[in-house]
């Protein structure tokens, strides 16, 4: 079995914390806190693992009556099955968990706990190992790309996982013993979103004018049939990956002229570098990507003895731009993936590269997309990933979102939870018939509603919350009804 991220997380208390609190208060120096217990990954430990076993035995076949003879499943030889699980400090196991994906979906981040065990004897101590092991699965399943982590557990124990923040979500029954239904809400959408674009609201309200375009990331210039935009690069990436950041920042550009279909015509940028010899760098990633893209840089900036920063402005022309924000509810929503390619190196789970490796014949059918198809709304998916992407569609246009998870165009060799929270690439999310966009692939995947924000459907019927609100705060756009 495969080990956990970490192999040693210490929780709990030392048994004398009271004595300890008392000697502090006198201006006694605190002994050495020894932690309680520890929880450990068991995956890779055949002790620990039949330390846990034994308990559950004990607990669920003995005691309780819920298995007859024992109580071990198919999970429990799964390879990527998790076990977690208690130690005391003479190295006894007092307790365990274990979280493992849903056998019939394996590869949609649809998870369960289950098997939570603790020692009997441990008297009141058993509600702290426990909500320490159900923590750590919540821990873990974050780090595993987990989108849906659900249990079952016996009714009496409610409670004690409401209080770590599980939800109910129906009643069962195992065993003829009544059970509930319950899952803890991933947060890695909202996390991702409140990073990068749930600031925006606030900063730019009154900046930018609430009009068709709001919420776009290009601008049409009044009285023209030009579109500009522009991208700013991590500094981070233009100082340890200066080729990768050149290239990106004409990609992102290529994609923002794309997603309101438009025409690329030129670009312009702003360098810093430390010396000439990185300026070179960042300038082959720009000559490239201005080759592939046919979005030739006519000027820009240079500076020297700087620290490492790019940014890129481009043009283009198109009559009648697509916006944003002109979905409606009960539009379909399509997505459109290249998800040929691979992680770019030191990016892994970040950025994923099915452009670099691309002849201009090969990207091309991409980038005209939305120009040959005019959907009523098109964005192009940003850092903030492709749920965040559909939330800031849905926000421009006034609505909520929902997508089907097992419909979304996803590469083999991604994490579906990476892979909804990356850059990847060249995606499109779009109000309206799925793109013809060559090598990309294209799928009906979901909806607009009048909700707010992202809900993801399961194959089970079941509905998440994704993302609860707003993506931006900026709110919609101002609707122009025209035909598409």
């Amino acid at each position: 079995m495969s080990a956990a991220p970490a192999t040693s997380v210490p929780v709990g208390v030392p048994a004398n914390l009271d004595r300890a609190r008392a000697a502090s208060a006198h201006g006694a120096a605190l002994p050495a806190a020894t932690p309680a217990f520890t929880v450990l990954d068991a995956c890779e430990n055949p002790r620990l693992l039949a330390g846990y076993q034994r308990l559950r035995r004990r607990a669920f076949v003995e005691q309780q009556g819920l298995f007859a003879g024992h109580d071990i499943d198919e999970h429990d030889a799964a390879p990527a099955t998790v076990v977690l699980v208690a130690v005391d400090p003479a190295g006894q196991v007092v307790g365990g968990v274990r979280l493992h994906a849903r056998t019939e979906h394996p590869g949609l981040g649809w998870w369960n706990g289950s098997r939570l065990v603790c020692n009997a004897q441990l008297g009141v101590r058993r509600g702290e190992v426990g909500a320490a092991l159900v923590r750590s699965a919540c821990a873990v399943a974050l780090e595993r790309g987990v989108l849906r982590f659900d249990a079952r557990v016996q009714a009496r124990h409610e409670r004690f996982f409401e209080k770590l923040g599980w939800e109910r979500t129906g009643a069962t029954q195992i065993a003829g013993q009544p059970h509930v239904a319950m899952r803890w809400p991933i947060p890695r959408f909202a996390q991702l979103v409140d990073r990068t674009k749930q600031p925006l609201g606030g900063l730019l309200d009154d900046l930018l004018p609430r009009d068709r375009w709001r919420g776009d990331d290009g601008a049409p210039v009044a009285g023209t049939d030009v579109v500009a935009c522009t991208d700013a690069i991590l500094p981070s990436m233009v100082e340890h990956d200066p080729e990768w950041a050149g290239w990106c920042a004409m990609l992102v550009n290529a994609h923002d002229l794309s997603a309101m279909g438009a025409t690329p015509v030129a670009a312009l940028d702003a360098l810093g570098a430390p010396d000439a010899a990185h300026a070179e760098r960042v300038l082959s990633g720009l000559r490239d990507g201005a080759r592939a893209l046919d979005l030739p840089i006519v000027g820009g900036h240079t500076q020297l003895g700087v620290a490492p920063s790019l940014s890129v402005t481009a043009l283009g022309r198109v009559a009648d731009p697509v916006p944003a924000g002109g979905g409606r509810p009960g539009d379909r929503l399509a997505i459109a993936a290249d998800v040929e390619g691979t992680w770019r190196p030191g990016y892994e789970g970040l950025q994923w590269d099915s452009t670099s490796w691309r002849t201009r014949d090969q990207l091309r059918p991409m980038l005209d997309a939305v120009r040959d198809a005019r959907p009523r709304a098109a964005k192009d998916v940003s850092m903030a990933g492709i749920v965040g992407t559909t939330a800031m569609l849905a926000e421009a246009s006034g609505c909520g979102a929902e997508l089907d998870v097992a419909l979304i165009p996803r590469p083999g060799a991604a994490a579906i939870g990476d892979w909804l929270t990356c850059f990847p690439g060249f995606a499109m999310v779009t109000a309206g018939e799925p793109l013809r966009a060559g090598a990309a692939v294209s799928a009906r995947c979901g909806r607009l509603d009048e909700g707010t924000g992202v809900r993801l459907r399961w194959p089970d019927g079941q509905v998440t919350t994704a993302l609860g609100t707003a993506a931006t705060g900026l709110g919609p756009a101002t609707h122009e009804e025209h035909d598409r």
